[in-house]
């Protein structure tokens, strides 16, 4: 009997021409509410940071980073652009890219040549937001395999199953652990050393500087972060159904050197009352909500901290005025 000949091996699956996409955030709209509520009815009103990044909040802070004032953002870059080579080293290339608080996916697609990736997934808490900019990069990018995961990852990173197995290089840059004070920030490092299943950490901190150079960058002149701290209200207005005016608070931002933070706030601009389906709130005349901190560290506290979350030998790269820093923390 002839033997039959090899048959040729089937050609590898094509890659998809659109990311894949999970919606995890917003599932419980009721929930939300509840959160933004209950941070109204404290004795000092606040709001979650996470609530700026609607899609409008999104791109108004695509616009602060592009500020001259706005020192981090291009600080940064240029600190990834001398020392890129030797972070991928440091990191290990050719893994799942996981970029936390992607927005327009524009940093991270800086860093493909250097790290490689074999995946990248890009989390970000605006889904929408997301979605659009990760339909864009994979036109650029088609043979790398993408997905975008809608999701809050304040309050607990727990990725999920599709991210696939590790080990992993986490990407969290634009000193967006500032967000975080102490206590939570070393919560959040835990919980990213366990994301990274054997892989490790790359994240931006902005450094302790002058008070000269860090309001400005949180209080332009052109009032385009004041527009991306107002645009909050908007969000809240649609989401938990208060009647909040714009013209009735005005941005403020200012530097607590005690607490080592930026602190944004809204302050109302008279006395007055806002309201929303079973409740309400009086504000006096100067009274605020506060809406976000950015925590300003020195090195060797944060190298501290990355230990103490079970990362080891973290490095880091500064600039020239020792404005900013990038670590690399293995897991």
């Amino acid at each position: 009997m002839q033997a039959s000949l090899p048959q040729p091996a089937p050609p590898p699956p094509a890659r998809a021409r659109e990311p894949q996409f999970i919606e995890l955030f917003a599932a419980d709209a009721a929930a939300v509410r509840d959160e933004l509520i209950a941070g109204f009815r404290q004795a000092r009103a606040r709001v979650s940071p996470k609530h700026l990044y609607d899609p409008l909040g999104s791109r108004l802070f695509e616009a602060i980073t592009e500020l001259p004032e706005y020192y981090p953002t291009r600080t940064e870059r240029g600190i990834f652009e001398r020392h890129a080579g030797e972070m991928a080293a440091a990191a290990g290339p050719g893994r799942t890219f996981v970029d936390l608080g992607a927005g327009n996916c524009a940093k991270a697609a800086r860093l493909f040549g250097a790290f490689r990736p074999s995946r990248y997934v890009a989390v970000d808490i605006s889904a929408a937001y997301l979605r659009e900019s990760l339909s864009s990069l994979k036109r650029e990018y088609p043979d790398i395999d993408m997905l975008g995961i809608g999701m809050d990852f304040s309050t607990v990173l727990d990725l999920p199953d599709q991210v696939g197995p590790g080990p992993r290089t986490l990407f969290y840059p634009g000193s967006s652990i500032g967000n975080f004070e102490p206590a939570a920030a070393r919560l959040f490092l835990r919980q990213s050393h366990a994301a990274c299943a054997g892989g490790a950490l790359v994240i931006g901190v902005d450094l302790v500087k002058a008070a000269s150079v860090l309001e400005p960058a949180y209080d332009d002149p052109l009032q385009v972060t004041a527009a991306f701290n107002r645009n909050l209200l908007l969000h809240v207005n649609r989401v938990a159904g208060t009647d909040f005016r714009l013209q009735d608070w005005a941005h403020r931002a200012f530097f607590n050197v005690h607490e080592s933070r930026i602190e944004m706030h809204l302050q109302a601009a008279r006395a007055l009352t806002v309201r929303w389906p079973g409740g309400q709130r009086d504000f006096a005349a100067g009274e605020t909500i506060h809406t976000e901190n950015s925590c300003k560290w020195h090195v060797a506290d944060f190298a501290r901290l990355l230990e103490e979350a079970g990362f080891r030998t973290p490095r880091h790269w500064q600039d020239e005025q020792g404005w900013f820093a990038v670590f690399v923390a293995r897991a």
